[in-house]
């Protein structure tokens, strides 16, 4: 037997024990593997491209008839005509024809008679060579999909799974939107991974949360875990938009012709006050976490202020302790690591594909669990996320010598001491940092004294802020700052800009090439740099989900989360706390802005440290 048949036959022995082989998969999987990596040893110019509409089990449309989701597939020809079945790479997103998908914003295309011929992002052109079918989805009431759009409730999330279980032989499949022949995935071995950035990466996390056999691994890229945490922090709204306006804006016209009674259920179900509803439950996918089976490799750029990053530190700590995982933060905003760390992440999700989807024992899940961007292009790799031995470590604000500008340090201050800002509603976080020996009518700001060592911080930290409001309406904002000199990641195109030159992974064919621009880091040298941020309405001090009256004139002690973050504090350096009323770069101002005085013996600032 040759070497290559013995691999073979191992592997399907291998998913047999695990019983993890569909009844529809007997056969065993094309592949080749030279170093711990399959081979591109297919024609992606000859793969087989299809469409199949499955069935989700829903009607959101309300039309009468089981929602049907458009699946477009690119699988190769070879393995096919020898009867040999494929694994699945699935990215199911609502963009496929509205914002596009990557750098680029490449569209989904189609010929004549309607089969694909452009699949956005690299996936098909390197993976198919290498014996991997791609799955692209569009999710419900979006493209070529029926049903209608619902951020996270079950026409997104069935959008996916539906699929999944379609290649599992659970799910029917059709060759068009309405009647049709009924289609079977008999080509495939129905062991599915999930990719995606975004939204895309969002639906990801939600069908790993319903614990659907045959997905075997997600790859959520800059990733929302609750809808509530990407509109809403702690009782207090963000001004990003609303998830109503969200969905419409990417719905097929069948979908805005049919979803009205939908959009009418997230517009009641998310109130402008910051609440936390019952709407907002139903598009959490934290609390069911612990049915996820997959492997869990996460992607997020630090300085993500569109998808906050308590989304994938939440998502994170509520995975089951066994599942295999893998972590990369950068310097980035909502950036796609293709764009910033290009080779060695087509080189990692290679391995960890093969490793999960085909069961190559690559070592891949043995390398180091963490890889952190420090400085731009700078990754330092760590044992495990958070960092081990971090405890956490509470911090207190205390005055100084200057109205509104104090110190922090392991001391409480003494009782009775208090210092105040006045909520202008219109101050961003970044001015209240640029001068932090200055005293600010619209924050208080409290450092340490420079670091004798290094400290890192990683986890999600929280601030307990005892506060007295001079009107019924307060919100509250809070920075951890760096302060010391620095050279990072600029704003300036979230931390990435676009090159004249381009690079090619994977094969190129007739209406999709393999070639994308090249980018490289945009870089400033700073003073100090926000870490991480935490917002709150103190209205909501005792519950999220109903707030109370607020006494002008009465002391509140409120505790709300900072973002997840992973960052070394050098020595010399000193560590900051902010705190503000409303950062008008990202919260809503309250109806009466307050001016608020902040009793700093009852207020602290919580850190996972080591």
């Amino acid at each position: 037997m040759s070497r290559r048949s013995l691999l073979l036959v191992v592997f399907t022995a291998l998913l047999a024990i695990a019983g993890t082989v569909p009844a529809n998969a007997q056969k065993p999987p094309a592949f080749q593997v030279k170093d711990g990596v399959t081979q591109p040893v297919f024609s992606a110019a000859a793969a087989i491209r299809e469409s199949v509409w499955v069935e989700t089990g829903t009607d959101l449309d309300r039309d009468g008839k089981p929602d049907r989701v458009a699946a477009d597939i690119v699988r190769p020809s070879e393995p096919a005509a020898r009867g040999q079945r494929v694994p699945v790479i699935m990215d199911a997103s609502p963009y496929y024809q509205t914002l596009g998908r990557g750098n680029e914003s490449e569209l989904k295309t189609y010929d004549s008679a309607g089969k694909a011929v452009k699949y956005p992002l690299f996936y098909d052109n390197y993976f198919v060579p290498r014996g991997y079918a791609v799955v692209l989805v569009d999710v419900a009431g979006t493209s070529r999909s029926r049903g209608c759009l619902d951020a996270g409730g079950p026409g997104d999330v069935r959008s996916a799974k539906s699929v999944i279980d379609w290649l599992n032989g659970r799910a029917a499949g059709y060759s068009a939107v309405t009647g049709g022949s009924k289609v079977t995935a008999d080509w495939t071995t129905g062991a599915t991974g999930m990719i995606g950035k975004s939204w895309d990466g969002t639906v990801a996390n939600g069908v790993a949360a319903t614990g659907v056999d045959g997905l075997r691994t997600i790859v959520p890229i800059a990733a929302i875990s609750s809808w509530y945490d990407y509109y809403r922090s702690d009782g207090v709204s963000f001004t990003s938009g609303t998830i109503a306006d969200l969905t419409d804006s990417q719905e097929s016209q069948w979908g805005h012709a049919h979803c009205a009674a939908v959009q009418q259920e997230l517009k009641a179900g998310s109130p402008a006050n910051g609440d936390f509803t019952p709407m907002w439950a139903g598009h959490d996918f934290v609390p069911d976490a612990s049915e996820v089976k997959a492997s869990v490799f996460v992607v997020h750029g630090q300085a993500d202020h569109n998808v906050k990053t308590i989304n994938y530190g939440q998502w994170w700590n509520a995975l089951p302790p066994t599942t295999p995982r893998k972590i990369w933060l950068s310097q980035t905003g909502h950036v796609d690591p293709f764009d910033f760390r290009r080779q060695a992440w087509v080189d990692t999700l290679h391995r960890w594909f093969d490793r999960w989807l085909l069961d190559v024992r690559n070592g891949v899940e043995d390398e180091p669990q963490a890889s952190i961007e420090r400085g731009p292009d700078q990754w330092a790799d760590g044992k495990a996320f958070p960092a081990d031995g971090v405890r956490d470590t509470k911090f207190f604000p205390a005055s100084g010598s200057t109205a509104g500008v104090g110190v922090l340090g392991s001391a409480q201050a003494p009782a009775g001491t208090r210092e105040s800002f006045t909520d202008d509603g219109r101050s961003a976080a970044e001015s209240w940092i640029a001068k932090p020996g200055d005293p600010s009518s619209s924050r208080v700001l409290f450092s340490s004294t420079a670091l004798p060592a290094d400290k890192q911080v990683s986890g999600t930290g929280s601030v307990t802020v005892t506060a007295t409001p001079s009107t019924p309406t307060a919100h509250l904002s809070a920075m951890l700052v760096d302060f010391g000199p620095a050279t990072i990641r600029s704003a300036q195109g979230e931390g990435v800009r676009n090159l004249s030159t381009e690079s090619c992974w994977g094969e190129n064919r007739p209406g999709d090439d393999a070639c994308y621009q090249d980018t490289e880091a945009t870089k400033a040298n700073v003073t100090g740099q926000i870490v991480a941020r935490g917002w709150a309405d103190l209205a909501n001090y005792a519950s999220l989900s109903t707030p109370r009256q607020l006494t002008p004139g009465q002391p509140y002690t409120m505790t709300f989360r900072l973002s997840t973050v992973d960052h070394v504090f050098p020595a010399g350096h000193r560590i900051g706390l902010v705190i503000g009323g409303t950062d008008a770069s990202t919260i809503a101002a309250p109806a009466k802005l307050p001016k608020v005085t902040v009793d700093l013996d009852r207020s602290s600032v919580t850190l996972p440290t080591r």
